[in-house]
């Protein structure tokens, strides 16, 4: 039996991915396929290497992602993607997709025709690159020509990939929308970034339906994109509310 994982963007959110891994593996649940954006798709594709949850785990507390070394100099972002790519390089035995254990699909926006790219071969490390890459932050990510930025902008939850290859799937979506309150919204980019969350989150959470399992750590709310301080938090916080679920739900995985 195929079991695909859907694995959604989040920023350092996406730590809580790492945590689901761990409760996954505890019931003996193997993940055949994975789909995964941003985050996800750092996390997804350690995975189908075949690295284990504590060296992801790791790999997110060694990687420092804002450094004055990884600044992005005549380029659009603060920081440059592309310094990244020297540490993502010896996690993975060839550069390429088809030297995974486990089949993977990552998804990244393109800029220029504003069409989602979902990668499944190929040059496997600047695709991860241009899935993570988010806009503003991020320098984009050409790849044969063209740009890419981060996939969550057009699917933060990129379960299609895996709808005609799994006959199971389970999502993890570690994007829920913060709590304000009318106080909180008193400018203009404040009201837009919560137009932006609504739409990006509602976008998602109508294709939860679509899977067998969905683990949704509403706590995560609580944790911006780049809670670098709270790494151990999110993971404790994605393993417990999957373990949860699967105490809850594992059956729904029986065919």
């Amino acid at each position: 039996m195929n079991i695909g994982l859907v694995l959604s963007g989040g920023g350092l959110r996406g730590v809580a991915h790492i945590g689901v891994l761990k409760a996954l593996e505890e019931h003996n649940i193997t993940i055949s396929h994975i789909s995964g954006t941003s985050a996800g798709a750092i996390v997804g594709s350690l995975y189908a290497a075949g690295h284990s949850w504590q060296e992801i785990l790791q790999f997110f507390k060694n990687v420092p992602l804002f450094n004055y070394k990884k600044y992005a100099s005549n380029k659009p972002g603060f920081i440059d993607t592309s310094k990244f790519h020297k540490e993502l390089t010896p996690f993975f035995a060839q550069d390429n997709f088809d030297a995974l254990k486990l089949k993977l699909y990552i998804t990244a926006t393109n800029l220029i025709t504003t069409e989602l790219k979902t990668f499944n071969t190929g040059t496997l490390i600047k695709t991860i690159l241009a899935s993570a890459a988010v806009p503003g932050i991020f320098s984009p990510v050409v790849i044969e020509n063209n740009t890419y930025i981060d996939g969550g902008i057009l699917n933060n939850f990129p379960v299609e990939p895996l709808q005609k290859e799994c006959s199971k799937i389970i999502g993890v979506y570690v994007n829920p929308i913060p709590d304000v309150t009318t106080k909180d919204l008193k400018h203009s980019y404040q009201v837009l970034n919560r137009a932006y969350d609504i739409s990006f989150n509602n976008q998602s959470m109508l294709k939860f339906n679509l899977c067998d399992l969905v683990v949704y750590p509403k706590k995560l709310k609580e944790y911006s994109l780049f809670s670098i301080k709270n790494i151990d938090t999110i993971f404790n916080i994605g393993y417990e509310e999957a373990i949860k679920v699967l105490e809850q739900e594992q059956q729904k995985l029986i065919i």
